[in-house]
């Protein structure tokens, strides 16, 4: 069945069917490749009309309704070697779009040539510090055979109720993206092991071995048994945790007597570094030497491209944060001078932010926009999907897949991986 449609030029409306399964793999190439998905099965039907030759029978039970556009030629040619051959147009179709796909392979992940570390940090409790690392680990790890939802507009000014530099563009425009796919790997810095919890885990008990021992010199295992696996599907197997431990309440007094005690988070992670692509680290709200060793595990490396590892600050839109943020770049500004460190800032997160609160939250979120240097690189607003997920156990980008909170993480995820 075919209707004209002088929008498309000379493209005819055609509907025929297609399996589900097969309709879904096209739309996600066709986005890997940057191409519609009619432009995508034209090349497919005109490949398989000039193999001149049957090929192997798809399954096509449960074909679904299935329409596209195509040239006029194109489709009469195409139905009439439908009939030629003795094969269904289902059949034809299904054939044309498998040949495109077989010939169009998944593009290969792209990993970076050394591990990301990213160090996720305040000095302030309560800001959200370990919602942002485990989103941002989420949507890192999504899987890239499936498409998500993605917040395109990147001007988070235009949240500003005030703002008119963002006319015309609508920060809530959505597209749909393949997934990341990175090995992730996250990890429970933070005593207190909040992280560990809201993921479905337990913290690793007192008398056994811990990143802390590690840190310390006195490990009792491998640091690569101690991971755990984050099961869902949206991952696949490239989402892992090292859980806390409570002992690293006493980190800071075990480090003082370790030699070179800047370089201890990088001792103990080095060993496991070749399995993931990026480590983010969940730090506690302390300015010790727990938060030098992460700092330090954060600097750029030699041959390392400027912007692949780095401090990421989680603020909120309100007074506080702005002291806490003064005391943690000065200690991270002391690293840097007193040890000769690159260290990048990845970007402002402006957490838990709600304009309905006001002038307060506007303006904060003004000011932090205004530093330029770091500079935001999100806004996740204050919504219930988060905390509903912390209750149930689960990863926010699993429970919510479509909510606010997950699409904003995917544009932070994808901001500082650029």
């Amino acid at each position: 069945m075919t209707s004209p449609d002088t929008s498309r030029g000379d493209r005819e409306k055609v509907v025929s069917k297609l399996p589900s399964w097969l309709r879904q793999e096209l739309k996600v190439r066709a986005v890997q490749y940057g191409l519609d998905m009619q432009d995508a099965v034209e090349t497919g039907i005109t490949t398989w009309r000039a193999l001149g030759s049957n090929l192997t029978p798809i399954d096509t039970s449960g074909a679904e309704s299935f329409s596209t556009f195509l040239p006029a030629d194109l489709w009469n040619g195409f139905r009439d070697d439908c009939k030629s051959r003795g094969v269904s147009f289902t059949q034809g179709l299904a054939q044309s779009v498998q040949v495109w796909l077989d010939n169009h392979p998944a593009p290969a992940i792209k990993r970076p040539a050394i591990v990301r570390r990213i160090i996720v940090c305040n000095q302030k409790g309560g800001v959200g510090k370990t919602a942002i690392t485990a989103g941002t680990g989420e949507a890192l790890a999504e899987n890239p055979a499936a498409l998500v939802p993605v917040r395109v507009s990147k001007h988070f000014a235009a949240l500003l109720e005030d703002d008119e530099s963002n006319e015309g563009n609508d920060p809530l425009a959505l597209e749909d993206l393949p997934g990341l796919g990175q090995r992730v790997l996250l990890v429970d810095f933070d005593p207190q092991g909040h992280l560990t919890k809201q993921l479905g885990n337990e913290p690793l008990p007192m008398e056994g071995d811990s990143l802390t021992n590690h840190m310390a010199g006195d490990a009792k295992g491998e640091l690569r048994d101690l991971i755990v696996p984050i099961d869902d599907d949206r991952f696949g197997d490239n989402l892992r945790l090292l859980p806390a431990c409570t002992d690293a309440f006493l980190l800071d007094v075990r480090l003082a007597s370790v030699r070179a005690r800047e370089a201890s988070l990088e001792r103990a992670l080095s060993p496991i570094e070749s399995d993931y692509d990026v480590i983010l680290v969940d730090c506690p709200p302390s300015l010790g030497l727990s938060m030098d060793a992460a700092s330090y595990y954060g600097r750029r490396r030699p041959q390392e491209v400027p912007g692949n590892s780095g401090v990421l600050i989680v603020v909120q839109a309100e007074d506080s944060s702005a002291d806490a943020y003064g005391l943690l770049t000065s200690q991270i500004e002391d690293m840097r001078s007193d040890l000769a460190l690159d260290i990048d800032y990845l970007g402002l997160v402006v957490n838990h932010y709600d304009a309905r609160r006001g002038y307060i939250a506007t303006s904060s979120l003004q000011s932090w926009m205004d530093i330029k240097d770091p500079r935001v690189v999100g806004v996740i607003g204050d919504l219930k999907e988060q905390k509903e997920a912390v209750r149930a156990k689960r990863p926010l980008l699993a429970y919510a897949p479509r909510c606010d909170q997950s699409v904003a993480l995917r544009a932070l995820a994808r901001e500082i991986s650029k």
